[in-house]
């Protein structure tokens, strides 16, 4: 059909009419307000962490980034909200461990994890070993020892059923082959009230919020459930140093987008949360929170938590923890 002048009028308008190619839609996200949605309150590790990332990319990529706190339910309420979200680059989740044990934990969940696309990890949140400095045990063995030589074993506080101290005080059960009793308190405070009453024999907790008790005298810290020693307390030697190389657990979180975000949007946020785990500033902040960075592209980070999800399922199902409140 030959051009006219009426043909090629009607082809710009329709051009005009159509939608932008998706690339060109999103090379300039975000162009609106994004909303962050952290699975705790606010105060909290994860709260914060999410705030000094927050800085960062209202910096770097020009729009507003807000924190929506939506506590509850091992940070299932927070997880559906996103896996229910609008996959158009203005709502993400900020997800933490839990998200990896809740379907062991729960069984059928309000949303499916096919629904959540990992973008990128951030951060690692090591946990530490602690006891009474008052105890008349110095020492991991000791503490394993003493607990054998009890009827009932040994007592852990924990911040709740579940939590990642929690799943790290069943392990050290198994291994280390004695008896043991989880107690869950709401939160860490009420876990070390516990501990210096000494109610219970020990706790895992991360090592910022207990700080101003070990500066105090009133915590020793008898090793650190990384497989390296910490960055933040280096002094802790390592459960696998002290021979119980199955003990590495920590708190994690994360960044996850509805599955159905575009994919230029997530590979943006990926880039920016990465860039921002090299910045000196940033990196410093998350230390004084006790979090030590851990950047993995979308990949890896999917990988990470499929192998946490295979581990610590494996560790509820033998302590028999499935359908914990």
């Amino acid at each position: 059909m030959p051009l006219t002048r009426r043909t090629l009028l009607a082809s710009a308008a329709a051009f005009a009419a159509a939608p932008a190619l998706p690339a060109l839609a999103n090379a300039e996200w975000p162009t609106r307000l994004v909303r962050m949605i952290s699975p705790y309150g606010a105060g909290g590790a994860n709260d914060i962490s999410l705030r000094i990332f927050n800085e960062f990319f209202e910096r770097e990529l020009k729009q507003q980034f807000i924190v929506e706190n939506k506590p509850g339910a091992g940070t299932r309420i927070a997880n559906e909200v996103v896996a229910k979200a609008a996959p158009d680059g203005s709502t993400f989740l900020y997800v933490a461990a839990p998200y990896a044990t809740a379907e062991a934990l729960f069984g059928k969940l309000g949303y499916d994890r096919k629904d959540l696309a990992p973008v990128a990890m951030a951060v690692t949140a090591p946990i530490f070993l602690m006891i009474n400095a008052k105890s008349e045990y110095k020492t991991l063995p000791e503490l394993i020892a003493y607990g054998k030589a009890q009827k009932d074993g040994l007592t852990f506080a924990s911040p709740g059923p579940g939590s990642q101290p929690h799943l790290a005080a069943e392990l050290l059960f198994k291994t280390a082959g004695v008896k043991g009793l989880n107690i869950p308190f709401r939160g860490d405070s009420a876990s070390y009230t516990e501990l210096l009453a000494g109610r219970v024999d020990a706790t895992f907790t991360a090592i910022s919020s207990a700080l101003p008790h070990i500066q105090a005298g009133n915590f020793r810290v008898l090793g650190v459930a990384s497989a390296t020693r910490s960055t933040i307390y280096p002094d802790a030697p390592t459960l696998v140093e002290q021979g119980f190389p199955q003990i590495v657990a920590a708190g994690w979180y994360g960044f996850m987008a509805p599955a159905a975000t575009p994919a230029p949007i997530v590979a943006k946020l990926q880039d920016t949360v990465l860039r921002a785990l090299q910045d000196p500033t940033v990196k410093q902040k998350l230390l004084d929170q006790g979090l030590e960075a851990s950047g993995r592209p979308g990949a890896a980070f999917a990988a990470f938590i499929d192998e946490e999800t295979a581990k610590w399922s494996k560790v509820i199902e033998e302590a028999g923890l499935k359908g914990q409140p």
